[in-house]
């Protein structure tokens, strides 16, 4: 063990070639421990994330689809027009509870939508409206004595769930119960209702309290108040001119009561579902489509919020990544570099000890031994200070990331808003919606790097294959040559 004393002797003796080793040895393995723990700890922030952001997953009637075959229905002639145009089938019940029984569904939303006639109860309104109204039944005759035919517009959106607590408006804050309690699937089959705020003031109505409401046939129904929500949405400018699209005269109830009052059966407008898992999105997505006909239903996922909240995190991962990297290869050339030019100045030496019969393996143990003294030095300062630049790093990296995703988003979230659909009269808060749900993204600006007892073993194998590669390297120069050759410099 002659070469392990004599690496620890050259070591002492030249002080501060080791001191200046050191420092270079430091600074690579704390640029690749951050590099280690920023790394992690993202991917344990993605982890984490995916637990609180969820997927939505869309069960929705193929309304495309159902077009192209009514235009192809047209063009042969072969079914009536009206019938070709109109018969789009509904989501049944069935299908969408067979999606629900599906692996990775967190909780799931039944809607079903139907328009209500005001009775015992009076809709909030604007006076263009009533303006409107006036102005309809004074001009019902065109000029010429054509009839004018009008659709009855209705005075409320009647909104059937199977659980108000999953219903967007109330996942994302924008209705909040104030009073009462939310409707479950205990309230099927039943009339209770829940109302909003300023629909409940204007009629005197509290929680417990009843009134009446028509379907477009004039069938009477006797609905009782179980809960009282606020709306923070804005007034659309639609609803100044259609009462049953203003936010106050959204009345929830049960699916079936919806059914009764649009004359159906077992039928939803739409069926969502929230994933536990975002990441599995993509196959919770086809698993779902083997289980309907895709030519006239769709399912489609809504990751987007899931995508956009981990953009920077998975930007700073993959960066983090690269650090270790290229710091690595560009520390194992430093290092090499430094051996050979150590081991031309040490030829001397070396032709000594090779003359006095030790072995080139020896040779290259004592050069590895000096280096891993220095490593181990090395290592305890980037473990000291690991953390510290890591979190300045990190902290830089996701601010830089961040700023970029949020600009992105609110690009993505305008283009998306201007190509909404301002006739869907079935979305009475579609814009609002939108513009709120994009509003609300925040992606993660804090990352919390911290070192383990993983990324220090990882820093230390790291740190022995550099300075085994740069001494192996370094020496196959000079130690392939005989004594005297290196003596003599021949």
């Amino acid at each position: 063990m002659d070469f392990i004393r004599r690496a620890w002797l050259f070591t002492k003796a030249k002080i501060g070639r080791t001191i200046l080793l050191i420092v270079i040895f430091s600074s690579i393995l704390i640029f690749v421990l951050s590099g280690l723990v920023i790394n992690n700890s993202a991917k344990r922030s993605i982890e984490n994330a995916k637990k609180e952001t969820g997927a939505t997953v869309t069960l929705a009637v193929n309304r495309q689809g159902m077009m192209n075959k009514a235009r192809a229905a047209i063009a042969d002639n072969s079914t009536p027009t009206s019938k070709a145009v109109f018969d789009i089938p509904p989501v049944k019940i069935s299908d969408a509870l067979a999606i629900a029984k599906l692996s990775g569904v967190k909780s799931y939303n039944f809607t079903k939508t139907a328009i209500a006639i005001k009775d015992t109860i009076e809709p909030i309104s604007s006076s263009s409206e009533s303006a409107t109204n006036s102005e309809n039944d004074q001009n019902k005759t065109k000029p010429g004595g054509v009839t004018r035919v009008e659709m009855n517009k209705g005075d409320f959106t009647v909104i059937g769930t199977n659980n108000l607590k999953t219903v967007n408006d109330f996942t994302d804050k924008t209705n909040k119960l104030i009073s009462g309690r939310a409707l479950t699937e205990a309230d099927d089959k039943t009339n209770n209702v829940v109302i909003e705020n300023d629909l409940a003031t204007a009629n005197n109505l509290k929680v417990g309290s009843t009134f009446s409401i028509k379907d477009t046939n004039a069938n009477a129904y006797t609905m009782q108040v179980v809960g009282i929500y606020k709306s923070n949405a804005s007034i659309d400018s639609l609803a100044t001119n259609f009462s049953f699209m203003n936010v106050s005269n959204q009345l929830y109830t049960s699916i079936s009561f919806a059914n009764t009052l649009a004359g159906t059966t077992d039928t939803l407008k739409s069926a969502t579902y929230q994933l536990s898992n975002p990441a599995m999105s993509k196959t919770f997505v086809k698993d779902a489509q083997k289980l309907i006909n895709n030519d006239t239903y769709t399912i489609t996922s809504n990751d987007a919020v899931y995508q956009q909240m981990l953009a920077p995190l998975n930007n700073v991962a993959k960066f983090a990544k690269n650090i270790v990297i290229l710091v690595a290869i560009a520390g194992t050339i430093i290092l090499t570099l430094i051996v050979m030019l150590t081991i031309r100045e040490r030829r001397g030496e070396i032709g000594i000890l090779m003359s006095m019969g030790e072995s080139r393996l020896k040779i290259i143990g004592q050069f590895f031994v000096e280096l891993f003294l220095i490593m181990v030095v090395a290592i305890c300062i980037a473990s000291a200070t690991g953390n510290v630049v890591g979190n300045m790093v990190g902290k830089q990296l996701l601010n830089s990331q961040t700023k970029n995703a949020e600009t992105t988003q609110v690009m993505t979230g305008n283009k998306r808003f201007s190509n909404t659909n301002s006739n869907d009269i079935t979305s009475p808060k579609s814009h609002n919606a939108t513009r709120q749900k994009h509003s609300k993204f925040k992606a993660i600006d804090k990352l919390k790097v911290k070192m383990t007892h993983k990324q220090f073993l990882a820093l230390a194998a790291m740190a022995l294959g550099i300075i085994a590669i740069a001494t192996i390297i370094g020496s196959l120069g000079i130690l392939r040559l005989n004594p005297k050759e290196i003596l003599t410099g021949a």
